[in-house]
C-alpha cells in the first residue's frame, strides 16, 4: 500500500508538472497584456505584417505592394494572441491631404478624424473590442486598396494601439510610415525585379508600357536599368500589348543598336504610352526588339534573339541624352542604326528627332532635366541583392534637392576624363556595365582570370586602387579609390552583388555599376539646366 501511494503521488506530481509545463507553454505563445506605456520605434513599410510574441520585434502593419515600390497601398494587421483582453485601434494620419486630423477606424470600419493636437483626449473609439485572440485581417473594406498614384506626395503614417481592455493608462504603439513620390522607381539589384538566375551586378526597374490613347497597359519588370544607352527597348516577348509603328518614306522604322560588348538589338520603331513610377503617361518612340523583323542588317547580325538570351526583358536607357542618336541620324541615311523596312526588305534612312528612340525623362512634364541614382553601399565579399532608388529631377521637387556632390561635364560623347596609373583615358559612368573596365596597371598586379573569364581580373588578394576624375571641361578634379578582387572566388559565393569585380578594357575607363554602390550619382541631360549647371554632366 505505502508504494502504491508514492506511485500515485508521484503520477499527481507529473499531471500537475505537465498542466504547469502547458501553461507556460500557452503564455510563452502569447504576448502580455501592456503593463506600461511603450511606443516602439517608426518602422519602415513592409508587405505583409510580421507577427512576434516579443512585442518590441513585431511588425504587425503590413502596407502590401507599395512596400517593395508597387503601384498599390493595401493595408493588414497581424498580432499573436494576448495573455488577457485588450482593446485595439488603428489609425493613419496623411498630412499631404488632411493635416488636422488622424483618422480612426471605428467596429462599423468606418473612419472619425480625431484632432491631430490630442487625439486620445477626445475618446478614440476602439477597432476591435475585449479580445485575446490573434488578429490577422485586411482592412479592404474598409480603405480599399489605394493606388498610390491617386495620393499627393508626402509621408503617411499608420498608427496601431494595443491597451488593456477598457483602459488608456498602459498602451504597447507600433508606428509605421511611407513615403509616398511620384518620381521614384525602386530599383533592385538581383532583387525582386529582376528574374531568377541573373548575371552578377544587374540592377532592375519596371516599367508599366499602354497602347497610347488606350486603358490598355501592362508592367515589365526585369528591365535593366542603363546610363549607357538612351531610350526603352522591350523584347517582343515580354509585350502582350500592341503599340504604334513609326513609319518613315514608304517603310517601317527599324533600328539596330550595338553595345560595347559586342552584342546588339534589333527590332522595330514603335510609339508606346511609358509610365516611369507615377509620374504621367509620357507618349515616346521605343524600341520593340524582334529579331525576326525584316531582314537583319550586317550591323546587326549577333541580335539578341530572346530575353533568355540577353538576360533582361528590356533596357531603360537614362543617359545624358535625349535621342539615341541625334543629328548625325536626321541628316545621314548611312547611320548605320536606323533602317526603312518594306516586307523583308530594309535599308539605311535618315529619322526626324522625334521619331528617334528617345530617353522618356527628358519627356516628363516637371522631372525632365535628369535624374539620381541611389543604391547603398556593398560589403566586401558581396550581397546576395540589394535595393535602390531612382529619382527622376534633379532640384525639381524636395527630394531630388542636390546636396555635397560635384559636377563633372561630360562632352558630346557623354565622356570625362579618368587618369589612371597616371595615364588620361577617356571614360564613362555606366550602370549597365556589371563591372569596373580599365587597362590594368599590370599583368602581375591584376591578372586576368582563366578562360572562359578570361575578360575579368582575378588578383591573389583584394587590390586597392584610385583614379582621378576630371571633367571634360578641365575641370574640376576628384580621387575615386576602389578594390578588385578576385572575380572566379566572389562569384563562387551564394551573393550576387559585388562592388570589387572589374576587368580589362583596352582604350577607355568604364565606371560600371559598383561605382554607384554607396553613392547618390545624377545623370544631368543634355541642355537642360540645374543648380549643378546645364547638361550633359555626371555628378557625385
Amino acid at each position: 500500500m505505502k508504494s502504491d501511494k508514492i506511485l500515485l503521488f508521484s503520477l499527481a506530481l507529473v499531471v500537475i508538472s505537465h498542466a504547469f509545463a502547458i501553461a507556460i507553454s500557452y503564455a510563452s505563445l502569447s504576448i502580455a497584456v501592456p503593463a506600461g506605456q511603450e511606443s516602439f520605434p517608426v518602422l519602415g513599410p513592409v508587405a505583409s505584417p510580421i507577427i512576434s510574441m516579443d512585442p518590441s520585434q513585431a511588425m504587425p502593419i503590413g502596407l502590401g505592394p507599395a512596400a517593395s515600390g508597387g503601384d498599390t497601398i493595401s493595408v493588414q494587421v497581424g498580432l499573436a494572441p494576448f495573455s488577457g483582453p485588450v482593446d485595439i485601434y488603428f489609425g493613419y494620419y496623411a498630412p499631404s491631404i488632411d493635416p488636422q486630423n488622424i483618422y480612426i477606424l471605428t467596429m462599423n470600419d468606418t473612419f472619425i478624424p480625431l484632432s491631430v493636437s490630442d487625439p486620445l483626449h477626445e475618446g478614440p473609439s476602439p477597432w476591435k473590442i475585449n479580445v485575446s485572440g490573434g488578429v490577422n485581417e485586411s482592412l479592404a473594406s474598409a480603405l480599399g486598396n489605394i493606388p498610390v498614384a491617386s495620393l499627393p506626395p508626402g509621408t503617411y503614417t499608420a498608427y496601431l494601439l494595443v491597451t488593456p481592455a477598457g483602459s488608456l493608462d498602459s498602451y504597447y504603439l507600433w508606428t509605421t510610415v511611407i513615403d509616398v513620390a511620384h518620381n521614384v522607381l525602386p530599383i533592385s539589384v538581383n532583387g525582386s525585379l529582376c528574374s531568377a538566375g541573373s548575371y552578377p551586378n544587374k540592377p532592375c526597374v519596371s516599367v508599366t508600357i499602354c497602347t497610347p490613347g488606350t486603358s490598355a497597359c501592362q508592367k515589365v519588370n526585369d528591365i535593366l536599368l542603363d546610363t549607357g544607352s538612351y531610350g526603352l527597348r522591350i523584347f517582343k516577348q515580354a509585350l502582350s500589348i500592341s503599340l504604334l509603328q513609326e513609319e518613315v518614306g514608304f517603310g517601317s522604322l527599324a533600328e539596330c543598336i550595338q553595345y560595347g560588348d559586342g552584342t546588339s538589338n534589333w527590332g522595330p520603331v514603335q510609339t508606346a504610352s511609358v509610365i516611369l513610377g507615377n509620374e504621367p503617361a509620357v507618349e515616346v518612340p521605343i524600341q520593340v526588339i524582334d529579331s525576326t523583323f525584316g531582314a537583319l542588317p550586317v550591323t546587326c547580325r549577333n541580335a539578341d534573339q530572346s530575353p533568355a538570351v540577353a538576360g533582361f526583358n528590356g533596357v531603360l536607357g537614362v543617359g545624358l541624352f535625349i535621342e539615341d542618336c541625334g543629328m548625325t541620324c536626321s541628316n545621314s541615311a548611312d547611320n548605320g542604326m536606323y533602317y526603312a523596312c518594306s516586307g523583308s526588305q530594309c535599308s539605311g534612312t535618315t529619322v526626324a528627332l522625334s521619331s528617334q528612340v528617345q530617353n522618356p525623362v527628358a519627356l516628363l512634364p516637371q522631372d525632365n532635366n535628369g535624374l539620381i541614382i541611389q543604391l547603398p553601399g556593398v560589403a566586401p565579399g558581396g550581397s546576395p541583392s540589394v535595393n535602390g532608388a531612382l529619382i527622376l529631377g534633379i532640384g525639381t521637387r524636395s527630394n531630388n534637392a542636390p546636396s555635397e556632390v560635384t559636377a563633372y561635364t561630360a562632352d558630346l560623347f557623354g565622356e570625362f576624363v579618368t587618369t589612371f596609373n597616371g595615364v588620361p583615358y577617356s571614360s564613362f559612368i555606366d550602370s549597365g556595365t556589371n563591372g569596373l573596365f580599365f587597362v590594368s596597371p599590370s599583368s602581375n598586379l591584376l591578372p586576368n582570370c582563366a578562360f572562359p573569364n578570361s575578360e575579368w581580373f582575378c588578383p591573389s588578394s583584394t587590390t586597392s586602387l584610385s583614379a582621378i576624375n576630371t571633367g571634360a571641361s578641365g575641370s574640376p578634379s576628384g580621387v575615386v579609390s576602389f578594390h578588385i578582387g578576385d572575380f572566379i572566388s566572389l562569384i563562387s559565393s551564394f551573393n550576387d552583388v559585388f562592388a570589387e569585380i572589374g576587368g580589362n578594357s583596352s582604350v577607355d575607363f568604364d565606371w560600371g555599376l559598383p561605382f554607384f554602390f554607396g553613392r547618390s550619382v545624377y545623370i544631368g541631360l543634355e541642355g537642360r539646366g540645374s543648380s549643378l549647371g546645364s547638361g550633359p554632366y555626371w555628378a557625385y
